[in-house]
């Protein structure tokens, strides 16, 4: 079967573990599947390149820096394809150009549009392995465009998909996905399949394991990934459909994300268009703002709260005196020492009693909740950043996700 292996940056990290890998490959093909394999960058090599750009520039250029840490993908093509070879394998090192992964959209937030996947498939055909740079695609211009934190997961299912791949695999330094952190939870566990709702979930509210357009994107394509080591061998988890009549009505997992800033305009006029006054400029400065919460009103004037990444609020505090001008608020607050924890499960929000458990585990726990946030499967409470690990174990004994199913 034609499969897609996607290998992270710690399983590159150095010349033994793009050793291992490359025998990993070797192991498939010699039981008959045809590989494609994806990477990141080595280690911490895309952190050194930004610490790199920061030393030289306080506020680089994006376009540039997209070019700069396009080159830690290359570094590990590469080298894996080397290994490879020396084992008597042909490969293909590919940049994502060379790959056709065609993106558009912002720099540093690139989004991929299509793939033009001809030259994968011709070395494929050709008996080579083709080994492909995560993490960036070109635009229309062959401007180099970047797709964010953790998007080799995203390049990984992208071309599983344009080559009809039975599976995608994403190859990682965990054996799975977790009710929690493992490094937070230490009795955390293991789970043998989640669904791509509950996945994507636990991806968007933090979880490091997947990339949440990656689980979309398999999710619409119904294209199975299976999370696994790539260390050791053991039983991973695969993220899917749900299975017909299955029915969960429980919490599957705990999300949590210490990159959360909120912003809060005060003593906003409570009339129509406002709220399209304040976002629109936010959004013309690619800025995504996640959690908005509207007071009610007291004499036609209310507060309104929203977060984003801490990383844009520099950005945002930028924008909002000219917005709170615009709106006729008087003036704005913000905090950059916030982060959120997520209680995910198909069906919780139908069930009664989750809520009320969340809420009294977090008050048991001595932490106050800032915001609230819901879907159909996720409640989230946004709070004190020092708070997160307690909040992570709080809710994990509450729910008693150490159990086996």
């Amino acid at each position: 079967m034609l499969v897609v292996q996607k290998y992270g940056g710690t399983s590159v990290a150095d010349a033994d573990r793009i050793r291992h890998v490359a025998g990993r490959v070797m192991n498939r093909i010699r039981q008959g599947d045809q590989v494609i394999v994806v990477v990141s960058a080595m280690g911490d090599s895309t952190d050194d390149l930004i610490d790199l750009a920061l030393q030289v520039a306080p506020d680089p250029d994006p376009r540039e820096l997209d070019m700069l840490l396009s080159t830690g993908e290359q570094v590990s093509v590469a080298l894996v394809a080397m290994a490879l070879k020396t084992l008597g394998q042909e490969a293909v090192g590919l940049t994502g150009q060379q790959a056709g992964i065609i993106a558009q959209g912002l720099h540093n937030k690139g989004r991929i549009s299509r793939v033009e996947a001809d030259r994968v498939r011709r070395e494929l055909d050709a008996g080579r392995v083709p080994v492909v740079a995560g993490y960036w695609g070109v635009n229309e211009a062959q401007e180099i465009l970047t797709l964010g934190r953790g998007a080799s997961d995203t390049t990984a299912v992208a071309l599983a998909v344009a080559l009809g791949a039975e599976r995608c695999e994403n190859c990682k330094d965990v054996e799975g996905v977790y009710t929690a952190d493992p490094r937070i939870v230490p009795e955390a566990r293991k789970l043998k399949d989640i669904t791509y709702e509950e996945m994507l979930e636990l991806a968007t509210q933090g979880s490091t394991v997947m990339h949440n357009r990656a689980v979309e994107l398999a999710s619409v394509y119904n294209l199975p990934i299976l999370v696994t080591s790539s260390m050791v061998e053991a039983p991973g988890t695969l993220i899917r459909q749900e299975s017909e009549l299955e029915e969960r009505n429980r919490v599957r997992g705990i999300a949590h994300d210490t990159d959360v800033a909120k912003v809060t305009v005060r003593k906003v006029p409570d009339r129509p268009g406002i709220a399209s006054n304040i976002f629109e400029p936010l959004a013309e400065a690619g800025i995504s703002v996640d959690t908005i919460v509207q007071n009610s009103s007291e004499g036609d004037l209310t507060d309104l709260s929203f977060t984003m990444s801490r990383g844009d609020l520099r950005r945002a505090e930028g924008l909002m005196p000219a917005i709170c001008a615009s709106v006729g608020a008087p003036e704005y607050t913000s905090d950059a020492n916030l982060g959120k924890v997520s209680i995910v499960g198909v069906g919780i929000q139908t069930a009664p009693g989750y809520a009320a458990r969340m809420f009294r585990a977090m008050s048991d726990a001595g932490i106050n909740i800032e915001l609230i946030s819901t879907s159909e499967i996720r409640l989230t409470c946004i709070i004190d950043s020092a708070k997160v690990p307690d909040a992570v174990r709080a809710l994990h004994a509450a729910f008693q996700l150490e159990t086996a199913e």
